[in-house]
């Protein structure tokens, strides 16, 4: 089990210069005996809790500066009937929200919630339409909201401000679900009802030790909240092989060699420093694809790289998650590609490939913010189209882009092995017969 902190004792560990929201709307004013249904003894439990707590409410709202940057701050105060939301923890919430759009703020959610408050009955539930509603004005307004899922983020908190925001950072061992402990199937596995557990099933973007939660918080704003201006230049060439390929067969060489500069490579010579998403929110992850934000000159680019495996549909889930969110956000985007194409196995199929490459592609079509690509290994067809910029592909020396694989198109022609070689030249895949072709504008310099 995670360390459970007080709302107040989070507040002045990850923010300075905290100053609480006031006002009517935040106040909710005095609430009457035992609430909207009559639960008895609510009343009286909330005058302990109050007493316990110190607080008026099950959440502190207000705005401070985490690592220099500007925020509104949502915390959770469990100790208060469980951090359970009612109507008054909606006002304070729609406060907030409200704030963070009229001051242009991204909004940080510290949440540790049982979820709805029973004694409130369906005035407490409803309380969650508010919150999403609150959420989605805010995202259409263009703001970043970030949610740590401290322990424990159950129930209707988690399914709003948490699983809903844009980065979702989680404590170690902290229970984070839908089901909370006690309503759990007998028998159900705990891990899947953990922080750990939602890494690994793509719902949560990365576990954050305590004393780590400040610095990482600071940088996610930081970067969520600086693009660069205009579209991006492509990264410059890396490893040894400079001049153009003379054949085919060599350009697919180069591209396939274990020696070559893959992803990884490219994302460290080209930002200072940078932060990754993981995961589909729908239950998936893909090691070969890496999406995150990256420093770059002092301003902020986003990227979706492809690490030299047969793309899953999780990984084409996520880079189109990472496109949109960079999209809202005003945030260029830089494209890695590096696949020998989508996997197509039975698991692949049955996790809906063709939905995924088809979302892949709908969100670099619809991006507003410029995209720029550079192919820096494998083209293997759509699997690799569908995360390039039309309009502004590049091409390293040792890559090559084809509509199929040679090996492929030789056996679909009922060719022996040994014409794969003459089958790569006729594709025209090399990197100087894709900027005759005009699919990529230009070879990148070392």
């Amino acid at each position: 089990m995670a360390e459970r902190l007080s709302a107040r004792a989070v507040l002045d560990a990850v923010a300075d210069g905290f100053v609480e929201l006031a006002g009517p709307l935040y106040g909710g004013g005095a609430e009457d005996g035992d609430g909207p249904i009559g639960w008895e003894g609510y009343g009286a439990a909330r005058d302990r809790a109050r007493e316990r707590t110190g607080e008026r409410e099950s959440v502190v709202c207000g705005t401070g500066t985490v690592d220099g940057v500007p925020a509104v701050l949502i915390a959770f105060e469990f100790a208060f009937l469980g951090g359970s939301l009612g109507q008054r923890t909606g006002d304070r919430i729609e406060a907030a929200h409200r704030h963070a759009r009229e001051a242009r703020l991204p909004v940080v959610s510290l949440i540790a919630t049982g979820g709805s408050r029973m004694q409130e009955g369906m005035r407490a539930l409803v309380q969650l339409q508010r919150v999403a509603r609150q959420s989605a004005l805010t995202r259409a307004a263009g703001l970043p909201q970030i949610a740590v899922a401290r322990d424990p983020t159950t129930g209707g908190g988690w399914a709003t401000l948490g699983a809903g925001s844009d980065v979702v950072l989680a404590l170690p061992g902290a229970q984070v679900a839908f089901a909370g402990s006690r309503v759990r199937p007998p028998g159900a596995d705990p891990a899947a009802y953990g922080a750990e557990g939602k890494l690994a099933a793509g719902q949560v973007d990365r576990i954050v030790a305590p004393d780590e939660l400040r610095d990482v918080l600071g940088r996610w704003l930081s970067l969520l909240t600086s693009p660069a201006d205009g579209p991006v230049e492509p990264p410059r060439a890396l490893g040894t092989a400079f001049g153009p390929p003379e054949s085919g067969r060599e350009a697919v060489e180069r591209a396939r060699s274990p020696h070559r500069p893959r992803a990884d490579a490219y994302l460290d010579a080209y930002f200072e420093t940078r932060e990754e998403i993981s995961g589909d929110r729908r239950g998936g992850t893909d090691p070969g694809m890496r999406c995150g934000f990256g420093r770059r000159r002092g301003r902020t680019v986003a990227y979706a790289a492809q690490c030299g495996t047969p793309t899953l549909p999780a990984g084409f889930r996520t880079a189109a998650r990472l496109i949109r969110l960079a999209d809202r956000l005003g945030i260029p985007v830089l494209t890695l590609v590096d696949t020998p194409g989508a996997a197509n196995d039975e698991a692949a199929e049955r996790s809906g490939a063709g939905a995924a490459i088809a979302e892949a592609f709908a969100a670099v079509a619809e991006a507003r913010v410029p995209v720029t690509t550079l192919v820096v290994g494998e083209g293997g067809s759509g699997g690799a189209l569908a995360l390039a910029a039309p309009d502004d592909t590049w091409v390293t020396p040792d890559a090559y882009f084809s509509v199929i694989a040679p090996e492929s198109a030789a056996a679909i022609l009922k060719r022996g092995p040994e014409r794969v070689g003459a089958t790569a030249d006729e594709l025209r895949l090399r990197p100087q017969d894709l900027v005759e072709l005009g699919v990529a504008r230009g070879i990148v310099a070392p």
